[in-house]
């Protein structure tokens, strides 16, 4: 497998690009010509920290690398504009696994209008993705920071939590890979697709910045570390009501059989990518039906019921997850370095 061939093959698979692209990849650097506010991210992805190879297929880890870049996008309520990869091939990675691993990138970008604009191919002892992605507002007043919750301010979550780290314990073979729901049928596949192939909530997003949203950032460490970041740069204290937190179908049944605590795996567990969000509760109902209405347009039925309040912001600083009891629930995320 040559560098040159590869990237010839990897040009003949995109997509046309966008309107603002306006020289993509296959020179020395992309032209775009952007509107209003531009938002950048960049992410990184390795074998053995982010996923692991036999876990998940090369589809599955490109469109995981570039899922996980953009839902930093749909933190800020930002539109999907383009995306750069950096990718790090390891010696026993060929080129149809290369190619495979861009059809899961390219299927993301299809269904979140990106344009794959350019990137690298190097070498690298482990699978490594680096992906730089690049957003628009109209303005830069329309995009939604980490600052801004307000004593008042009603804090809202898209989705369910905890299904990601739920995935993780099944793979890991911590619990049983037939948990069943109570109903009927098998929420594992669900699970292991929260954790395998998560989806960046970009129209949420957007939702949620048209309809007032004060402060907001994806859940990509967990509930209690992301919140905390939205208190500490909001110099604002979040009160989170256990009890009301979503939890995904099948969490309870996994923690259980692994000696697990379901709201740690909800509150700690991370990878889930929902938006938490503080939001004036006189524009609750409309953000609801705005996250709903994109739900619907995007056809996923299982998550019309998109927005679930959980708490609400109040004068102080920090955080604190009440259990119905009135014990505070200790609070921890991720940490890349920890």
């Amino acid at each position: 497998m040559g560098e040159f061939e590869l990237l010839a093959r990897v040009r003949e698979r995109l997509a046309q690009p966008g309107a603002r692209v306006r020289l993509g990849s296959g020179d020395d650097a992309a032209i775009t010509v952007p509107r209003g506010a531009t938002v950048t991210s960049v992410d990184a992805l390795i074998d053995g920290v982010h996923f692991r190879r036999e876990w998940s297929s090369p589809a599955q880890v490109g469109a995981k690398a570039l899922a996980v870049a953009l839902s930093d996008l749909a933190a800020m309520g930002a539109e999907a504009g383009e995306a750069y990869v950096v990718l790090g091939v390891p010696e026993d990675l060929d080129e149809d696994g290369c190619l495979e691993l861009l059809d899961g990138m390219a299927r993301v970008a299809a269904e979140t209008g990106t344009t794959l604009a350019g990137g690298d191919v190097t070498r690298a002892p482990a699978l490594t993705l680096a992906v730089t992605v690049v957003g628009q507002a109209e303005r830069p007043e329309d995009l939604v920071r980490r600052a801004g919750a307000r004593p008042g301010d009603a804090l809202v979550v898209t989705g369910a939590l905890g299904g990601a780290a739920a995935g993780l314990l099944l793979l890991e073979g911590s619990s049983p890979s037939d948990i069943d729901h109570p109903g009927g049928g098998s929420n594992s596949d669900a699970l292991l697709a929260r954790q395998l192939e998560p989806r960046a909530r970009l129209e949420e997003g957007q939702a949620l910045a048209r309809t007032g949203a004060t402060a907001m950032i994806d859940l990509s460490d967990g509930l209690g570390g992301d919140a905390g970041h939205i208190a500490e740069a909001s110099g604002a204290a979040l009160r989170i009501e256990a009890s009301a937190l979503p939890i995904a179908p099948g969490v309870t049944e996994v923690a259980e059989v692994a000696g697990r605590d379901p709201l740690e795996l909800a509150v700690s567990g991370g990878e889930d990518y929902e938006l938490l969000a503080a939001i004036s509760p006189n524009r609750l109902a409309t953000a609801t039906a705005a996250v709903t209405a994109s739900a619907d347009a995007r056809g996923d039925g299982e998550e019309r019921l998109a927005l679930t309040r959980i708490g609400e912001v109040v004068a102080g600083m920090g955080l604190e997850i009440r259990l119905p009891g009135g014990e505070l629930l200790k609070a921890t995320g991720f940490d890349q370095l920890g």
